[in-house]
């Protein structure tokens, strides 16, 4: 595999038209080794990168992942974009579960999943390498498996580009902990790679970003060049908590503050930073709407989940998931921003009526918490009318929808793209598609099944 070469950063670069299902940009990209103390000066460094020939490949629905189509956007060396990912800690090994766990070498056990920028996509990063499937329909596009180790902790999808980031994980990792390589997958190689001292958490990608979430710093770069643009100090970020917007030319991140339950928000489009406590305890996990103006927020108490407004940190409504503890693993807005999906170790999955409705996507001084419009009906306790002489507790608001699961297992969630359904990805290598009664509520209908580990797995 050829050297990559150092050239200026002003060479050309074209962002993909998000709107657009046929963007193949042309461009070049860098790979420029960062550190922390000395990362204010990211020159672009010559890299030797390793030899394809010592990996397998294996591709299924190749013809769909290679051609330009609204379900597939090629993307050139430079491009990139990121998605609200989510990153789930590894399962369990004496996980009791059912025929869904590994039990033979033949089956990966899997490090990482996330979902890509618009939820119709996933990846999977296993022990052996990684695997890209589509949500809707079902089915596994491609995957690449190593020969010799081959973990892949981290894998951060592009909408569905070419472009992927990845970092080592597992027992035999494939990369060093520390380096975020930039895989493209039409040369099958690395094309570039970020280096720090302390060990790679999370990765966020957007067309014009790349974000890399260490344990208490978080590095934003130009995704044309590599060129540092921000570093943020936070709090320790063992699960590498950060979001993203998605609106092109409106640039918001959130991340973990300072101080114990309080988040970092910032606008770089107006250069304000606002910051948000949120709770009283850590901060456990958060979701941003992908225009940037809903900030979703739970602690690790796990009893509720709070919504503000990212602008001024107005607290809009507060949703009750249960009255235990529990461990929140993901959080996730509908496109409308009318529901809003939640996963616990308790094993079920939780859909809340929203009662705010983000409105325009442009975030700005003149939109304002008063510009959120009630949406859906209440889901309050039918004690509510006494609020005041009853415990807080009886005046929640509860979700409307619920699916049970296994407690044995982890989950993260996202609304699938058919109209009142949520997709259901587990550490176990199960997948569900499920559908919700908006006015009735109640318990979900399970519409499919797959272990996407066994893909005979089908049910």
């Amino acid at each position: 595999m050829a050297a990559l070469s150092a050239c200026s950063p002003s060479f050309p670069f074209t962002e993909p038209n998000p709107n657009s299902s046929n963007s193949n940009p042309n461009s070049n990209i860098l790979s420029s080794p960062q550190h922390e103390n000395s990362i204010s000066s990211p020159e672009p460094q010559i890299l030797n990168q390793s030899s394809p020939s010592s990996m397998q490949q294996t591709s299924t629905d190749s013809e769909e992942h290679n051609q330009d189509n609204d379900e597939n956007d090629v993307v050139d060396p430079a491009n990139f974009n990121p998605p609200p990912s989510i990153q789930i800690p590894n399962p369990n090994p004496n996980n009791p579960d059912d025929n869904l766990s590994p039990k033979d070498s033949s089956i990966p056990s899997l490090l990482h999943l996330s979902f890509n920028q618009d939820h119709g996509c996933f990846a999977a990063g296993t022990d052996c390498g990684f695997r890209i499937y589509n949500c809707d329909p079902f089915r596994e596009i491609f995957r690449r498996d190593f020969d010799h180790g081959g973990g892949i902790g981290v894998v951060e999808m592009l909408f569905r580009c070419n472009i992927l980031a990845l970092v080592g994980g597992g027992p035999e990792p494939q990369y060093p902990l520390n380096k975020v390589m930039i895989w493209d997958d039409h040369q099958s190689r690395c094309i570039g790679e970020l280096s720090f001292r302390s060990e790679v958490r999370a990765v966020r990608l957007r067309r014009d970003r790349i974000i890399v979430v260490l344990e208490q710093k978080i590095f934003v770069y130009n995704l044309a060049d590599l060129k540092l643009l921000h570093q943020i100090e936070t709090i320790a970020n063992p699960k590498g908590l950060c979001a993203v917007s998605q609106v092109s030319g409106s640039l918001v991140l959130v991340c973990p503050g300072l101080q114990k339950g309080q988040v970092r928000v910032e606008h770089y489009a107006s250069k304000r930073t606002k910051f948000i406590m949120a709770h009283d305890s850590r901060i456990a996990c958060f979701a941003l709407t992908q225009d940037g103006r809903l900030l979703a927020t739970a602690s690790t108490k796990g009893t509720l989940v709070r919504i503000f407004n990212t602008f001024d940190g107005t607290l809009l409504q507060e949703v009750r998931r249960g009255t235990d503890r529990a461990e929140i693993y993901s959080l996730a807005f509908s496109s409308t921003t009318q529901w809003l999906a939640v996963s616990s170790d308790k094993g079920t999955v939780h859909v809340f009526s929203l009662k705010v409705n983000a409105g325009s996507p442009a975030i700005d001084k003149s939109h304002s918490s008063s510009d959120l419009s009630v949406a859906v009906p209440s889901t309050s306790s039918s004690l509510s009318f006494i609020k005041g002489v009853l415990p807080k507790y009886f005046n929640s608001e509860w979700s409307v929808a619920q699916f049970r699961l296994s407690e044995a297992s982890q989950y993260i969630v996202a609304f699938g793209h058919q109209k009142n359904t949520v997709v259901i990805l587990g550490m176990d290598g199960s997948f569900y598609r499920c559908q919700f009664d908006p006015v009735s509520g109640g318990e979900m209908t399970q519409l499919e099944f797959y272990n996407f580990l066994r893909p005979e797995g089908t049910f």
